[in-house]
């Protein structure tokens, strides 16, 4: 029914139509989970009282980092940063958050047990994003303005290296075993190595048009760059003690304007957002090519996988919109309303709950996944929006056990 046949018929039956609408609007309320209470007790269990998981959020226009407790769904805290925050990684290792300051040139330290700022570390110009080894004890930024990376000791808090690079590299990513440093210099396209532990440039390897998002599989053996001007992803194996030389294994042709990865945790698989062209492609790791590419959604941005490898989920930036891939099945399965330009996301440790950046609402939708009830349609729910800073753009989650307490 159109609004248009509703005018047309309330002189005759404004309060039954009236009624009906809310009565309809009510339901989708209920079966959508938007009175997210409805869930609530047996939605977030009781884990005592040292326990703590937060949601860390930076947002770009507003200086600041929002902290919300996942235990409650609801803003614990507003951290004051320096300007510009976007990039943002926790320590596995130890109960610290690291934000880095795009327009101060350094990175902010947060204790997430107190939930404040304890130290700031200088880097160079226009850091963009910052990775932490898997041990814990390095940090790597790529200051997009001044072509080299800033290595930092986290016990020290201190930058103990600036390695020159390419021209212009957007991201720093370390490999899981800690050995090599992956660079992507969208100036010259080119794709910079370094040898973490002598802290220099081992190889540097022409690729395609414009690198970017890095991802490096599990055994550390090979890492997959896309390049959105040329709409390829560049394979590329990492030298080990039984492989000499870093070299390109392939240039694989994907969508237009591929903008991120999704590696499953398995490493057999990558996902590539391919943001003009409205679809992902599904990479097999393992043989370099593209096993399947589907649409899924108006300029899909970032994706997140499921610890158990099943589902994909994609931020739909052009639709408002996240949608949900079964990987087994291999098709979209839902697609979900969310805020205004949704970009970044991250899934809670018990894999029940989506988080979703709504770069210009200023938001984070929390979406739900749970046993459907009678009568629900689908398994996901809409449970909450969590108002934060303007332009929120980066997220990491942190769960820990307070010390001293029980």
């Amino acid at each position: 029914m159109t609004w248009q046949s509703v005018n047309l018929l309330l002189p005759r039956s404004r309060l039954q139509i009236l009624k009906k609408l809310l009565i309809i609007l009510v339901l989708i309320a209920v079966l959508g989970g938007l009175g997210w209470w409805y869930f609530r007790e047996q939605a977030l269990p009781d884990y005592g009282p040292a326990y703590r998981e937060y949601a860390y959020v930076t947002n770009g226009k507003s200086n600041t980092v929002s902290v919300i407790d996942l235990r409650t769904l609801q803003l614990a805290k507003t951290i004051p940063v320096g300007v510009g925050p976007t990039g943002i990684a926790a320590n596995s290792k130890k109960n610290e958050i690291y934000v880095v300051n795009t327009g101060s040139n350094n990175v902010s330290v947060i204790d997430a047990e107190m939930n404040a700022v304890v130290a700031t570390i200088g880097v160079h110009g226009r850091p963009y994003f910052i990775d932490v080894a898997e041990d814990g004890k390095r940090a790597y930024v790529a200051n997009s303005g001044s072509a080299n990376v800033s290595i930092i000791d986290l016990e020290k808090r201190s930058v103990i290296g600036n390695v020159r690079v390419g021209v212009s590299p957007g991201l720093a990513r370390v490999s899981p075993d800690g050995t090599t440093v992956v660079v992507s210099n969208r100036g010259d396209n080119t794709v910079s190595l370094l040898d973490a532990k002598l802290m220099r440039v081992r190889s540097t390897l022409p690729v395609c048009q414009q690198p970017e998002d890095i991802a490096i599989l599990p055994d550390s053996s090979k890492t997959f760059v896309t390049c959105s001007g040329s709409g390829q992803v560049a394979s590329i194996a990492l030298a080990d003690s039984n492989q000499k030389n870093d070299h390109v294994l392939a240039l694989i042709d994907v969508g237009r304007t591929p903008v991120s990865l999704a590696l499953k945790p398995d490493g057999g698989e990558l996902i590539v957002c391919n943001f003009d062209s409205d679809s992902i492609s599904i990479i097999e790791t393992g043989h370099d090519e593209v096993g399947n590419s589907t649409l899924i959604g108006q300029h899909p941005s970032k994706g997140v996988v499921t610890l158990d490898n099943s589902r994909l989920y994609v931020t739909n930036f052009g639709s408002d919109s996240v949608a949900v891939y079964d990987i087994d099945m291999g098709r979209r399965i839902a697609t979900m309303p969310v805020g205004s330009r949704p970009d970044g996301l991250a899934l809670t440790p018990d894999q029940n709950y989506l988080l979703v950046l709504d770069t210009q609402a200023g938001d984070v939708t929390v979406i739900q996944k749970r046993k459907p009830r009678k009568l629900e349609p689908t398994e996901y729910s809409l449970m909450t929006m969590i108002p934060v800073g303007m332009q929120p753009n980066g997220i990491v989650v942190k769960s820990f056990m307070m010390p001293g307490k029980k």
